[in-house]
């Protein structure tokens, strides 16, 4: 008897489905997708990028600002008939020497300095600088907080700072930016015969009280003293100036050594440097100090530097404009030994054991 056709489909039907079973679990068995690779491997890459430090990303300043806010302090100055102004200040020293702006305690009949734990305390004013707009101030106070002190030179623009002050009068206020420019002169010091202007420029929130407060580097470290805004309404309009800590603690060294600042100077008038200038001094780039004339019987002339020389660097520390210059030589006193690095008729010389002169 012959299978009927249905009978036979059935058969087939069957065989196909087992033999495609058996061929699928063979391939289960034996082959690895090439995406399963790929998988594993994102999912590692993805580990990676949670561990890796978010280099341009902000810091996070809240440690920073706990640490830094005990060193900041807030000065209510007073003017004879009950006025009183207030600034900021920054603890330098455990037994109480405290800078500021001198803009900040001109004028001053008293002034009371109250610290991060509400104490106040009668302050002394040790010695002024009107050239940096720098005061210093004690209080007879001992354990104190001073700020640790970094290293102005080495700020480079763009870098993450906070400003530390007490602004209107307020409580301690923390506000963070970058650095957008260094060495700046805003010509606020134009009355001294003297002015050293090369301010840090942020765009950290500074207002009026903030002056004398503290601007640090991401690491807590004191890299200036907020000094000035440039405003239209008398707020915050986007700048604000400090004065680099090196120069600070320069100044506030010579105050509590000797009641003023020692300043020695080059004696040289300068002029302006711009392309066409600088292709006539055979100059790679437009920078430098250029010298217009030399004063006779100081530093530079007794150093054998002449006009039309393009200073570039001092103790080795490239100076790219007067400010530069002005900061660099405002370190100093008279009597140290200083290199000068110039540029005269397109040829580089250093010039070693150049002896500071002081002001006459």
């Amino acid at each position: 008897m012959r299978p009927s056709i249905t009978y036979t489909l059935a058969v087939v039907a069957l065989t196909t489905l087992i033999s495609t079973g058996c061929s699928f679990l063979i391939f289960q068995q034996f082959y690895t997708p090439k995406f399963a690779s790929t998988s594993v491997n994102h999912a590692q890459l993805t580990a990676k990028i949670n561990e890796a430090p978010r280099e341009n990303a902000p810091p996070d300043f809240v440690n920073v600002s706990n640490d830094v806010t005990r060193s900041v302090v807030n000065i209510a100055v007073f003017r004879g008939d009950y006025r009183m102004s207030t600034g900021s200040g920054i603890i330098i020293s455990d037994d109480g020497y405290i800078i500021t702006n001198n803009h900040v305690i001109k004028g001053s009949t008293g002034q009371v300095v109250t610290l991060h734990d509400k104490k106040d305390y009668k302050a002394k004013i040790i010695g002024i600088d009107p050239s940096t707009d720098l005061a210093l101030l004690k209080i007879e106070a001992d354990f104190l907080h001073p700020l640790r002190l970094g290293n102005s030179d080495q700020l480079r623009i763009g870098e993450w700072v906070i400003a530390v002050g007490h602004p209107f009068n307020l409580a301690s206020t923390v506000t963070a930016g970058i650095v957008s420019a260094k060495g700046r002169n805003i010509e606020i010091l134009r009355d001294q015969e003297y002015p050293v202007e090369s301010f840090i420029q942020t765009d950290a929130v500074v207002n009026p009280g903030n002056s004398g407060g503290a601007l640090v580097n991401a690491k807590g470290e004191l890299i200036g003293v907020n000094t000035a805004i440039i405003s239209e309404s008398g707020g915050y309009e986007g700048f604000s100036f400090a004065i680099p800590s090196n120069l600070v603690m320069k100044v506030a060294e010579d105050l509590r050594k000797y009641g003023q600042v020692q300043r020695a100077v080059l004696g040289v008038i300068v002029g302006d440097l711009n392309s066409t200038l600088a292709k006539d001094l055979q100059l790679a780039r437009v920078e430098g100090v250029y010298i217009e004339r030399i004063r006779l019987n100081t530093t530079a002339s007794t150093a054998g530097l002449k006009a039309k020389d393009v200073i570039t660097a001092i103790n080795n520390v490239s100076v790219k404009t007067m400010p530069e210059l002005q900061e660099q030589i405002a370190r100093y006193r008279p009597g140290d030994i200083i290199s000068i690095d110039y540029i005269r008729n397109g040829v580089a010389y250093h010039k070693n054991g150049v002896e500071l002169k002081a002001l006459e």
